[in-house]
């Protein structure tokens, strides 16, 4: 194991590619003391902050709604050995309620969302890419689902943030970065074995290259 640096590790994919999902199978390959996880979510800058479309929706879907730099200064906390303190992004709770996460530093460090590979200065500081891939249709109904289920969104709020933020950013933010990442996961089918094999498969690599002395 290189002693001097964790090794980081970037994850992002569109909505609905699956990221949640590859990530909950990956990490249970690892102890909390050899990987964490910081999530680019968390670092929503507050509502008031976020760009308003023509039709007075709120755009969460683009870069400077995120807090960047708060998030390129907590890895390097990370990077440096340190723990870091951070509210947790939940929809619909207010950040006065929101849990306190507590990182602790580990030899793997995971970045995972949707910009993560956007912001030149956090971009760099990745040892691997991992990009979440699916077909469109898969991943609308996947946001359909998610949102009717969980956000209360009827199908026609989905679609309008589908159409109008969702996959404009996805184009413009996320795609172009595909053809530079070491890893890109299809995830088209609705049974989990597929994940569940490439993150053993990854686990096992990095287990062996990053983790064994």
């Amino acid at each position: 194991m290189n002693n001097n640096k964790p090794y980081i590790i970037g994850v992002a994919g569109g909505s609905g590619s699956g990221k949640t999902f590859f990530l909950k199978c990956f990490l249970h390959h690892f102890s909390s003391e050899e990987v964490c996880l910081i999530s680019q979510d968390d670092y929503y800058k507050p509502k008031s902050s976020q760009q308003i479309d023509e039709n007075g929706w709120i755009n969460f879907d683009l870069p400077e709604g995120i807090d960047d730099e708060k998030l390129l200064e907590d890895i390097k906390l990370l990077i440096d050995g340190k723990s870091i303190e951070k509210k947790e992004y939940t929809f619909n709770v207010h950040e006065e309620n929101a849990r306190l996460l507590n990182i602790t530093t580990a030899p793997i460090i995971i970045v995972e969302g949707l910009f993560v590979f956007h912001y030149p200065e956090i971009a760099k500081l990745f040892d691997l890419k991992i990009f979440m891939d699916a077909d469109e249709e898969i991943t609308l109904n996947r946001r359909i689902s998610r949102d009717e289920m969980e956000r209360g969104y009827s199908r026609d709020m989905v679609m309008y943030q589908w159409v109008n933020h969702v996959m404009p950013a996805y184009k413009q933010f996320l795609l172009p970065y595909k053809e530079s990442c070491q890893k890109v996961i299809m995830n088209n089918k609705h049974v989990a074995d597929d994940i569940i094999t490439i993150s053993k498969e990854i686990s096992d690599e990095l287990k062996e290259t990053v983790l064994t002395p």
